[in-house]
This record gives C-alpha cells, structure tokens and sequence, in this order.
C-alpha cells in the first residue's frame, strides 16, 4: 500500500469518526450511512481537495452530494 492510499484510509477513518460523533452514532452506523449515501465515494474521489478543507467542511461536503 503506498503512503498515498494509507494517507486516504486514514483521512477516511478520521471522517466517519468526526461524523459519528457529530450525530451521536456509533462508528459503525456512521460508516454505514456515509457508505449507503455515497459519502465514503465522494471523499474517495474528491481527497484531492477534501484533505485540504476543516473536517467540519469536509463532512458538510460529502453529505451535501
């Protein structure tokens, strides 16, 4: 795996944590969630720019799609 995905799986993991607990839901229900809604795609495919922006910014991003 090289630095770049390890880098994104990590952003990835920080943001369904931060999502989690912004809704009061465990981890797991918050993945599930982001993933059904194409959230975890979305970060995935815009990490680009998303890494860059607040955790706050990118959450609202990915729900927002």
């Amino acid at each position: 795996m090289s630095k770049e995905e390890q880098n994104m799986i990590d952003y990835i993991v920080v943001c369904v944590n931060e999502f989690g607990d912004k809704l009061g839901v465990n981890y797991k229900d918050a993945f599930n969630y982001l993933n059904k809604y194409k959230a975890i795609k979305f970060i995935k495919e815009n990490y680009e720019i998303e890494h860059t922006l607040s955790l706050d910014d990118a959450i609202d991003d990915s729900c927002a799609e």
